[in-house]
Order: C-alpha cells, then sequence, then structure tokens
C-alpha cells in the first residue's frame, strides 16, 4: 500500500512539472508516432479522450482496499479479436487518481497498459502483454477477467453494451457459471 501510494505521489509531481496540456488539442492527446511504434503489432488502436467523472462506473475490488476503481463507459470497447479495451481510473482516499488505457484478452488471461495519463494527457506505457494473476494487492485485473469482462465460459464479451450492463449490475451473469483459473 505504502509503495502504490509513492508510486501516484511521484505520479502527480511529474503531472505538475509537466503540465502542457492543450485543451483544444482533440488528436491523440500523446506522440502519435511514440504510441504507434510501441503498440505496432496492434492496428485500429486509438487512444480516448481522457475520461470525464460523469462516464465513470465504479467496480468493486476488495474490502482490502481504500482505493475505488472505475472504468470510463465512453472508452470501453470489444474489438474482432474479443479484446477488451477500456480506461481505467484508480482513486486514492485523497482523491488522486491514477489513470490506464488498457486492454484484456480474456482467453489468454492477459493485460496490456497502452498509456497512462500524465499531466492531462496520455503517455505511452510500452508495456506487452502480461498474465493475469492471482494477486492479493493488485487485485483489480483479477476482478475486471472474473466478474466483468471474461466472466461468461465463451470467453470476453461480445460487445461494449454487454460489458457497460455488467458494470451497473455489478458483475456478469455469468460470473457464477465460470470457476476460477
Amino acid at each position: 500500500m505504502k509503495r502504490l501510494l509513492l508510486l501516484l505521489l511521484a505520479a502527480a509531481g511529474t503531472a505538475a512539472a509537466q503540465n502542457n496540456y492543450d485543451p483544444r488539442d482533440v488528436t491523440a492527446n500523446t506522440n502519435s508516432k511514440d504510441f504507434e511504434s510501441r503498440n505496432a503489432e496492434e492496428t485500429g488502436v486509438v487512444l480516448p479522450a481522457l475520461p470525464k467523472n460523469e462516464n465513470l462506473i465504479e467496480f468493486w475490488v476488495s474490502n482490502s482496499t481504500a482505493f475505488r476503481f472505475f472504468i470510463d463507459t465512453v472508452s470501453l470497447s470489444v474489438d474482432k479479436e474479443g479484446v477488451v479495451r477500456y480506461t481505467l481510473v484508480a482513486r486514492s482516499p485523497s482523491g488522486v487518481a491514477n489513470t490506464s488505457y488498457e486492454g484484456m484478452r480474456c482467453a489468454a488471461g492477459t493485460y496490456k497498459i497502452y498509456a497512462r495519463e500524465r499531466g492531462g494527457q496520455w503517455s505511452a506505457a510500452g508495456s506487452d502483454w502480461r498474465p493475469v494473476e492471482p494477486n492479493a494487492v493488485q487485485r483489480w485485473h483479477n476482478e475486471l477477467r472474473l466478474r466483468y469482462f471474461c466472466a461468461d465460459r465463451r470467453g470476453s464479451l461480445l460487445s461494449k453494451e454487454e460489458g457497460l450492463d455488467a458494470l451497473r449490475r455489478g458483475g456478469h451473469p455469468g460470473a457464477g457459471a465460470r470457476g476460477g483459473y
């Protein structure tokens, strides 16, 4: 918990030092060549607009964390390969938000961070696909996988609407029928 708090404080300091955001710039809000080069194997990945509070849906992660977790409804998508993409917002009790644009491959049980919000704009993360591991500390990817995005036996969501419904309900109706991984 202390480590996560230190990371969030460092990110907030970096964001304050790099505050060169121009709200009139509605392009990808990042160095597009840098983003494209780090995500070259995936075509068609476009960074969404940064989330607005009115478009966030909270999802439960654990009673052992004071952080609150949200998905931006506008950014949620499912591509033809079954990759679920979304903007994740993790908010500390003091209100500091850590925002990232991510993807999840349900069949493979992996996730990827495409970009992080820094100073009011996206910054390419350069993350590789990583396994969603059972982890008591960083449990949000487990919850998204098992309760919301990959909960049905058929694999990932079929549509954005199905994902939004699962988030609004507090879980996918198929979550109870699926065992752990």
